[in-house]
């Protein structure tokens, strides 16, 4: 597996996986106006030219809100999410990111078990944060160690 920065190029893949996963996916646009940021980070884990998984960050200052997470339905559990925000948070420390921020859907159990098993602490609840279905945001920030 490789990890890297998310280029243009992966956007057919990653479109791919964004609409299998998400009731409501971003769009190739916003993908590619993330992508041209310099406050953002997005990584992609790839094997043999496939994409398995990818995240992104915006960052403010020291602090930095996790855009999405995802891993292709047919290679979730095999530590690809975790491999990621590792490494998301790794690299957004190295830029001076101190406090990172997300919001996950109250039902995704898995999710928030990873989030926790990284230092990130639930700090909130977002009221009917999601849409299709609608569902409440748990809100967690994993502070500087």
């Amino acid at each position: 597996m490789i990890l890297r920065e998310m280029t243009v190029d992966d956007l057919d893949q990653v479109m791919e996986i964004e609409q299998d996963l998400f009731h409501v996916p971003w769009t190739r646009e916003g993908y590619f106006t993330f992508l041209t940021r310099k406050d953002a980070m997005f990584l992609v884990v790839e094997e043999k030219g496939q994409i398995l998984g990818y995240c992104g960050l915006l960052m403010v200052l020291d602090e930095g809100d996790v855009t999405n997470v995802a891993v292709r339905r047919d290679r979730q559990k095999e530590g690809i999410g975790n491999f990621l925000m590792e490494s998301l948070v790794r690299l957004s420390e190295g830029l001076g990111v101190r406090t990172i921020h997300l919001e996950v859907r109250e039902s995704n159990e898995g999710a928030v078990r990873l989030y926790e098993r990284i230092g990130f602490r639930r700090d909130g609840i977002r009221k009917k944060y999601y849409e299709n279905p609608v569902e409440d945001a748990i809100l967690m920030t994993r502070y500087p160690q």
